[in-house]
């Protein structure tokens, strides 16, 4: 399940950091993010080097639908009443900047990624008024924004706010280009980072300032992101055989579906559920019923799926890391949005670091409070994260793994131990340790992906338990590849 992305572009890979470094940054993730924060910092004539545990853009920004958009979702509305029109003002205004960002870098060092101007539209089946009051919302901060009855889906809506001049592009393309005058070490996974020293599996580097960029920061303390976001996943097929139509289009309502056009293909995005919680609402089938509904003919290419961390309040934490450490800085909770989202952190962050005043910085400072924004979400968390961690005490499973079937993963007791058990089409046996790496809570099985999930943080591991999303470290793997 390789993404339209990582299909069309290789980039070539990078050596292995082979002794200990010095810098002025050590930025830690080569995703988007801190591909841009390395890039700005560089321009800064800082020396920077960039570390990333598997390959440059092999997480998240190669699974990203690669909208380059200020329209995020039913946000304006509820930002002006959470946090007055000031505040609002900011979140958009440093949006469409960073839309503009883009295009300037994109002509500036003449960088062929399919990037392109255009219309987004937020639409609805359900709610009119609430696209009414989104449009005059995004209008008022000085978006160009405005309520439409246009529609261009295969379906019936009662309406769309259009945000006008977005983009979209390939984000490979830029991302292999941009990259080609960094310092960046592949398969160099950071470990420990104390003070001003990053510990990796290979050696160490001492930086001045330390960024992270990892998606979802792996260290517990301090900032205690683990309980101020949460995680989502997502999925997309991408589809032939369909008459191409301008535009990018994402849902106000909830189990709602999202639309962009690459070339001539269709990327129909939608199935998103909480990490670790799935049902039939979700993932693969729910997509491929929906694009047999309102497609029949056409042909699926590939498909893929995305993580995504959403804050309680649902604005990025991009800063400063905590103030008790003033010197690192961190970029997490980009939501769907992570393009304009890792142009804005870049451009923050690299203010910060450089001595200058960044107008975006009191927005997004990660140690913010804002109780009415956030309760409700951190309740629901608070209570998610408890019923993970308590739930292995109290449910003892039944079954053996004689009656497992092909292609079948699920918790069983062996003696008075609980595992996560996969059975797969050979027959082979794939033991886990159902309990997280990260911090204990119970795994879930995910059939979607073959996949254990965690409910409580949303690391995810592979069936036979090696580490795919963080915040977790390490595998649950225990003993695997037998055969009954």
């Amino acid at each position: 399940m390789k993404s339209i992305w990582s299909g069309t572009v290789e980039i070539p890979e990078r050596e292995i950091l082979k002794e200990d470094e010095m810098a002025d940054v050590a930025v830690i993730g080569a995703g988007m993010a801190g591909l841009l924060t390395a890039y700005y910092l560089q321009q800064e004539r800082k020396k920077v080097i960039v570390l990333e545990a598997d390959r440059i853009a092999g997480g998240q920004t190669k699974n990203t639908t690669a909208k380059i958009t200020s329209q995020h979702g039913m946000i304006y509305d509820s930002l002006i009443k959470n946090y007055g029109i000031k505040k609002a003002r900011l979140y958009a205004d440093a949006n469409e900047k960073a839309i503009a960002e883009y295009e300037n870098l994109i002509k500036e060092k003449q960088i062929d990624c399919h990037f392109e101007r255009l219309s987004s539209y937020l639409y609805s089946v359900e709610d009119e008024e609430k696209l009414k009051r989104e449009a005059a919302s995004a209008a008022l901060l000085g978006i160009k924004a405005y309520f439409t009855e246009e529609n261009r889906l295969p379906f019936m809506t009662v309406g769309a706010v259009c945000f006008e001049e977005q983009a979209q592009f390939h984000p490979l393309e830029f991302v292999k280009q941009l990259s080609e005058g960094l310092t960046i070490y592949e398969k160099t996974r950071a470990i420990k980072v104390k003070g001003h020293c990053v510990e990796t599996n290979h050696g160490k580097i001492f930086a001045n300032d330390i960024v992270f960029t990892t998606h979802y920061p792996f260290l517990n303390v301090p900032g205690l992101y683990f309980a101020r976001q949460h995680q989502e996943r997502s999925y997309v097929l991408a589809l032939s055989g369909i008459p191409k139509w301008e535009g990018m289009y994402y849902s106000a309502d909830d189990n709602g579906l999202s639309f962009r056009w690459f070339e001539d293909t269709l990327l129909f995005g939608g199935g998103t559920h909480r990490t670790g919680k799935i049902n039939s609402e979700c993932g693969y089938s729910f997509l491929r019923e929906k694009a047999e509904e309102y497609y029949p003919e056409c042909n699926e290419i590939t498909c893929w799926s995305a993580q995504d961390c959403v804050t309680h309040d649902e604005i990025p934490f991009i800063g400063t890391f905590s103030i008790l450490k003033p010197h690192w800085y961190v970029a997490t909770g980009l939501k769907k949005w992570g393009m304009t989202g890792s142009m804005v952190a870049a451009k923050v962050i690299c203010d910060q670091i450089c001595g200058k005043i960044s107008p975006y910085e009191s927005l997004f400072m990660p140690k913010r409070i804002h109780l009415v924004a956030s309760c409700g979400k951190l309740c629901k968390d608070i209570g998610i994260s408890v019923a993970g961690l308590v739930k292995g005490h109290f449910h003892l499973p039944f079954g053996s793994i004689d009656r497992l079937s092909a292609g079948q993963g699920k918790i069983i007791r062996i003696g008075f131990r609980r595992y996560g058990v996969y059975k797969d089409e050979q027959g082979r046996i794939y033991k886990v340790s159902v309990k997280c790496s990260h911090m204990g809570c119970e795994l879930v099985w995910n059939p979607v992906e073959k996949t254990w999930d965690c409910p409580c943080h949303g690391s995810r591991f592979y069936y036979d338990g090696k580490l795919i999303d963080n915040p977790a470290q390490m595998g649950t793997e225990i003993n695997n590849g037998l055969r009954e």
